[in-house]
């Protein structure tokens, strides 16, 4: 394959512009090269900037959720100005737009939330009617259940950004992904939230690279690098977000965790204000990932009724 992209014939690799895309972006562009003995010139970075960047300063859930970080980078995909994409996969919709395919999962890292704040290490430590800053319906709804005399804000931007607005006194506390605090080098300000406390997002933790559907040498490229274990935990993930409709407007935590030949499944969804969940454990072979997936959003969204999630 390393005949197939030379310095003349990059492979363009799209992404957000933030750093920690970039660092996702770099970690592909490493294990691309480790793979095939290729160099450094035989890839370029193309970073592209989505709405969901541009716009910061209003929630999520207002200006249409989470197709809002892909739909630029696809659109580039789909004109061929770009080869592949790299995505942090719980950003991504369950539904890909006609003629791309999620083909290739990286590695997945620690899945946990982290609690961030300069004067306490965990939620239980906060003060009565502390100020807490998140982004996240479902960290927002999560924590509402466990502690509604917190006062919630509106907390959006990347990594430094928020970790500037704790240092300006915007908020006491905030959340962020352990995986991305690891791959910017900054786990040291982590303090990571036990899963049974509070449920990831689905997919949270492993980062997936979109392609055109029949590009025979990509996939051949790419083929290498696929991690399988993160592939089979995401088919159950995302079946089960499928079913669920979930978006950036829908509070839904989702993890699957493999033991030896079989998949558990852990799945919760909240009402946004944390007045009431419905979560359980269903349990399968590998091999019925999707199934158990898609049975467990089917069992939630009977326990739902209309109108759950507002």
């Amino acid at each position: 394959m390393s005949t197939q992209y030379t310095s003349a014939n990059t492979l363009k690799i799209g992404t957000r512009g933030s750093p920690l895309a970039l660092a996702q972006a770099v970690e592909t562009r490493a294990r691309l090269m480790a793979a095939h003995d290729m160099p450094e010139d035989a890839f370029e970075i193309v970073v592209i900037q989505t709405t969901g960047d541009a716009v910061q300063y209003r929630p999520l859930s207002e200006i249409g959720g989470k197709g809002l970080f892909t739909k630029e980078i696809e659109q580039d995909l789909l004109s061929g100005a770009i080869d592949i994409a790299v995505h942090s996969m719980k950003d991504m919709p369950t539904v890909l737009p006609e003629g791309l395919v999620l083909s290739t999962y990286l590695p997945r890292e620690d899945v946990r939330d982290a609690f961030i704040s300069l004067k306490y290490t965990s939620i239980d430590e906060l003060p009565q009617g502390a100020v807490v800053g998140s982004s996240s319906l479902r960290r927002r709804a999560q924590l509402a259940a466990v502690r509604p005399d917190l006062q919630l804000v509106e907390f959006r931007g990347n990594v430094q950004t928020r970790l500037r607005k704790l240092e300006e006194g915007v908020a006491e506390a905030t959340f962020l992904a352990c995986a991305g605090l690891q791959r910017l080098g900054k786990s040291e300000i982590a303090n990571p939230i036990p899963v049974e406390q509070m449920l990831p997002a689905v997919a949270q933790g492993a980062i997936g690279i979109e392609q055109r559907e029949g590009d025979e040498a990509v996939s051949a490229l790419l083929a290498p690098i696929n991690d399988s274990d993160t592939e089979i935990r995401l088919t159950a993930e995302r079946a089960f977000l499928k079913v669920l409709d979930g978006s950036c407007r829908t509070p839904i935590g989702g993890l699957a965790i493999l033991d030896g030949d079989k998949l558990e499944f852990r799945g919760e969804v909240l009402r946004p204000d944390g007045s009431e969940i419905h979560r359980d454990v269903w349990t399968g072979p590998l091999a019925e990932a999707e199934t158990i997936g898609m049975t467990a959003g089917e069992t939630l969204k009977t326990k739902m009724g209309e109108g759950f999630f507002g």
